[in-house]
């Protein structure tokens, strides 16, 4: 019978199903903990909603945080007339946000995740069940970091530039 990969051949197509079985399992891994850890917390929960001009790589189920904590998920997403995005937030119903709180998109890490933080207010009045937050915050686009970080940079640099060129005269 005759050989079909050589020795090579055959030894490159094994550290390549390995190295592809390992980026699986990988990803499975965090698909796995990341559903698990949304349907862990079971109980009451009530409606809040949040108008946002732009909500980039929040998506329907990510988490709620204030504190650091986790207290809801977001449920729903549309847009209004004037095409901004109303996102509704499931939150745990023991939790009350003053009325004058703020809820702002935010990400862990660089390239991480999208979550929604609320800054409570000092208010002793809470929102509602399907009451509105009044005060949001946008996604930040990472690209438009950089960009405005390079922009700066730049600056910077043809500030000095001419003042160099002058000293060495």
């Amino acid at each position: 019978m005759q050989e079909v990969y050589s020795r090579d051949e055959a030894k490159s197509l094994k550290v390549g199903l390995y190295v592809a079985l390992a980026i699986l399992c990988i990803i499975g891994y965090f698909v796995f903990r990341d559903s698990k850890v949304q349907h862990v917390e079971d109980g009451e929960y009530y409606s809040l909603n949040a108008r946002f001009g732009r909500t980039d790589g929040l998506l329907v189920g990510d988490n709620v945080r204030l504190a650091g904590m986790t207290i809801g998920r977001v449920v729903k997403a549309k847009l209004d007339e004037h095409f901004k995005a109303i996102l509704t937030l499931e939150i745990k119903e023991d939790i009350k946000i003053p009325d004058d709180s703020s809820a702002s998109i935010v990400s862990s890490g660089l390239m991480g995740g999208k979550y929604i933080e609320i800054e409570p207010g000092g208010s002793e009045d809470y929102i509602p069940s399907g009451g509105e937050f009044s005060y949001t915050q946008d996604a930040m686009v990472v690209e438009e970091l950089l960009d405005r970080i390079v922009g700066i940079g730049k600056a910077n640099r043809s500030k000095k530039s001419p003042g160099n060129a002058e000293q060495a005269e």
